[in-house]
């Protein structure tokens, strides 16, 4: 059914081994191990308007997680209406949250392209064909050396052979444990760099599942071919190096709403000792101001001088009215 996809990707392997065989032997190592990488990085080169996309998405995001969080609340009892209302909020402020995970989607059928190629050239009988491959490549990638191991081994099948190539081995179990922690890494720093809160987020929810299935990669490339494990170092060094300088471009937003640049803005106050000192003479000249514009007070001789005439206390014979005896 995929074999359209699979034409695709071994056709690209072929040109870009025949470029390259102009260099180097056609049947060495670094001729086909070179294709895959060389393909991985024509591979990313076209994905990097994607990965701005996503960044941007996620700053999006972002910028409404605050309204999708009151929204949350407000219908809290209501999942039908709070779903209708998060997708009015995203397509008002033309935000999508499925748009970070467009490079994954798209990184995806390649993967699965270069495994389904890199096997059928493993499993090949001689004589035939493999997709765009004529049997004579087919052949020169089946022994195509690579520190002593060769494009289609797998740890698997170098650990069962009989007798064990420990070269292959070797470098297969570099190649897996590499792979892992450049998936791990290449996560971590995604969700560290775009802080989305939205758990309902499915570019987030993707994210974390990533982190959790990272340590198992490693399981499943114990049976991957050496070929598409170059390819999946590859690929997750170019993203670390990529996030780096995208992240750098363009800082994840603080919870105001604003980048988290290490430049002040124009008419930004001073930090520091210079805008404490600043402040503290500010304060001081208008204390002065104020204390010299104060009215001062009136002396107490100037002032009129209130006299109340208190009423004198009369004898007890006067009040009752009776004579003196």
């Amino acid at each position: 059914m995929l074999d359209w996809l699979y034409e695709i990707v071994a056709q690209l392997i072929v040109w870009i081994h025949t470029a390259l065989s102009t260099v180097v032997p056609k049947d060495s190592g670094w001729a086909w191990g070179g294709s895959i990488i060389l393909l991985t990085v024509l591979l990313r080169l076209a994905m990097v308007p994607l990965f701005v996309k996503q960044i941007h998405a996620s700053r999006k995001m972002q910028e409404l997680n605050p309204k999708v969080q009151a929204l949350r609340k407000k219908y809290k009892n209501d999942k039908q209406r709070l779903n209708q209302e998060v997708m009015k909020l995203y397509q008002e402020n033309g935000a999508n949250p499925l748009s970070g995970c467009l490079p994954l989607l798209v990184q995806m059928p390649v993967f699965i392209g270069l495994f389904q190629t890199l096997k059928r050239i493993s499993d090949a009988k001689e004589g035939h064909g493999v997709f765009a491959l004529k049997w004579e490549l087919v052949e020169s990638a089946q022994n195509a050396n690579i520190f002593g191991a060769h494009i289609p081994d797998t740890f698997l099948n170098a650990w069962g052979a009989d007798p064990k190539s420990w070269t292959a081995i070797i470098v297969t179990a570099i190649a897996v444990v590499i792979s892992s922690c450049t998936t791990f890494f290449t996560v971590r720093a995604s969700m560290k760099r775009q802080p989305v809160t939205d758990d309902a987020n499915p570019m987030m929810q993707a994210q974390k599942m990533m982190v959790f299935l990272a340590p198992l990669f490693g399981l499943f490339g114990l049976g991957f071919p050496l070929g598409v494990l170059m390819y999946w170092v590859t690929s997750n060094s170019w993203t670390l190096a990529q996030q780096h300088y995208i992240y750098k471009k363009y800082p994840p937003l603080e919870a105001n709403g604003e980048g988290n640049g290490t430049t002040a803005g124009k008419g930004a106050p001073a930090k520091g000792k210079a805008g404490t000192k600043s402040t503290s003479t500010s304060s001081g000249v208008k204390a002065k101001l104020k204390k010299d514009t104060a009215p001062a007070p009136e002396p107490e001789d100037s002032k009129p001088k209130v006299v109340r005439n208190q009423p004198t206390r009369k004898s007890r014979s006067k009040r009752s009215g009776s004579q003196k005896r």
